[in-house]
């Protein structure tokens, strides 16, 4: 029984190489079996009939044909909607072996499939890290421990997190992982607080605690949470000294993060810190055209070009802007996206020019992108969380819109055109020496084609 149920997932992985994305998983994908009736048919249930019929219709003939691949000939295939599978289970006695025979592995469905070492592209901008990545993968534990990776937002953190996952789990599949956002380790933290009962803190410790690896993701948000970063010295003392790996992941080194205490900060640094840079127009295409084989995007080369020429920073952004020119010429019935084509569909994204911009756009972006007010800003506050976003802003300002320095003060409280300078001149300085205040600036620049004409 269990050897249909492996063949079963071969005929899945065979039809991921013949259709398109979207029709894999949409229609394919949620496919259920249900039974692998006298030997010769296989019984498959459909979310929906809308998802029966589009099989039927669409991909019959390469569901036939890998079956055959993989069952050989005498076998065949039926397909049931919701609720001709809730009939046909009330007349039929269905063993489920893959359920019963088998314990769900506690790390299953933890990491994304698509992030893995294969799929993440090299280039001198990030090879010192997916070299770092790779070894604690193979090592958990052993080296690099901590292991700290920094960068701006879409360059490939989550993606190296979830391969190192990915690899122990194919490779050490009795290892205990567990990956966690920042965010989700501190509502746990909370949660575990709020109930006022001792088991749930002790529950609490032993799913952070009883680990092999530990990957926390945006470690940043933990700043100005004194409670929260108390239990996580805690934690990571436990694992570290049990030479359990850590791997965290932030958009800026562990100096940096704000309000982080000195003690954490110094956990953070006793293993190895390495960033990971914007990647360079080489990189970009290859990333690009790695996404559009993983895709199956029929897509020209001087689009690809296009695009890695128009966006620098931020991998995820790239990607998207790929799909959207796809989706746009197919829309057209192109059969491959030109550069015609992909102008048209990108104007309104990459095409806005900079006089569009003005200082109160600029500011808003800023402030959304470090999550305080518009006051706070403007105001008189000089902590360094109001500080720096209130000095990058009048550096972005400086440089895109051309007013008068004295004008720009107005904008912050009437500030005089001396201050105005220093900040201009600070953040200038750290963008050509400062890979963190780079990428930042960068990370906000991007922001502002979806804040024009809001």
């Amino acid at each position: 029984m269990d050897e249909y149920v492996k063949n079963w997932e071969a005929v899945l992985n065979k039809l991921e190489m013949m259709v398109s994305a979207v029709s894999f998983d949409l229609w394919i994908k949620p496919l259920e079996l249900l039974e692998f009736k006298n030997g010769s048919t296989l019984v498959l249930g459909a979310s929906s009939p809308t998802a029966k019929n589009q099989i039927l219709k669409n991909q019959a003939d390469k569901l036939s044909e890998c079956i055959l691949d993989v069952f050989g000939e005498g076998v065949g295939y039926e397909i049931l909607d919701q609720n001709e599978k809730q009939e046909y289970l009330k007349d039929t006695v269905v063993v489920e072996p893959a359920v019963e025979a088998r314990e769900e592995h506690p790390n299953k469905g933890m990491f994304n499939s698509k992030y893995t070492f294969d799929n993440f592209v090299v280039g001198k901008s990030n090879q010192f890290v997916y070299a770092a990545a790779r070894a604690v993968a193979e090592h958990p534990g052993q080296k690099f421990n901590p292991l700290f990776i920094y960068g701006g937002v879409g360059l490939g953190k989550t993606h190296l997190l979830h391969a190192i996952g990915n690899y122990i789990h194919e490779h050490m599949p009795d290892l205990k992982i567990m990956y966690a956002t920042c965010e989700k380790f501190t509502n746990d933290y909370i949660e575990s607080l709020r109930s006022n009962k001792e088991n749930e803190t002790i529950e609490f410790r032993e799913k952070y605690r009883n680990l092999d690896v530990l990957m926390i993701d945006d470690i940043q948000f933990i700043s100005n949470k004194t409670s929260t970063q108390e239990e996580f010295f805690h934690t990571f003392n436990e694992l570290y000294q049990n030479n359990k790996q850590i791997i965290i992941s932030s958009d800026r080194p562990p100096k940096e993060i704000a309000t982080l205490e000195e003690r954490l900060s110094s956990r953070f640094t006793c293993g190895l810190i390495q960033d990971i840079q914007s990647p360079d127009f080489e990189t970009r295409v290859a990333i690009l055209r790695k996404k559009s084989q993983q895709e199956r995007y029929l897509i020209d080369d001087e689009v690809i070009e296009f695009i890695a020429e128009k966006v620098d920073t931020n991998i995820r952004e790239m990607e998207g802007l790929l799909a959207k020119v796809y989706f746009f010429a197919t829309l057209l019935g192109k059969k491959i996206a030109g550069i015609e084509e992909a102008k048209e569909a990108l104007k309104e994204t990459i095409e806005k020019k900079k006089e569009d911009l003005n200082p109160n756009i600029i500011i808003e972006c800023v402030c959304d992108y470090f999550n305080i007010s518009k006051a706070d800003i403007v105001g008189k506050k000089k902590s360094k969380e109001i500080v720096e976003p209130r000095m990058i802003a009048i550096y972005l300002i400086s440089e895109l819109i051309d007013i008068p320095l004295i004008s720009i003060g107005k904008y912050f409280g009437g500030r005089d055109h001396t201050t105005i300078i220093h900040a201009r001149d600070k953040i200038t300085d750290q963008v050509k020496n400062n890979i963190r205040m780079a990428n930042t600036v960068k990370d906000i620049e991007n922001m502002f084609s979806g804040y024009v004409n809001k």
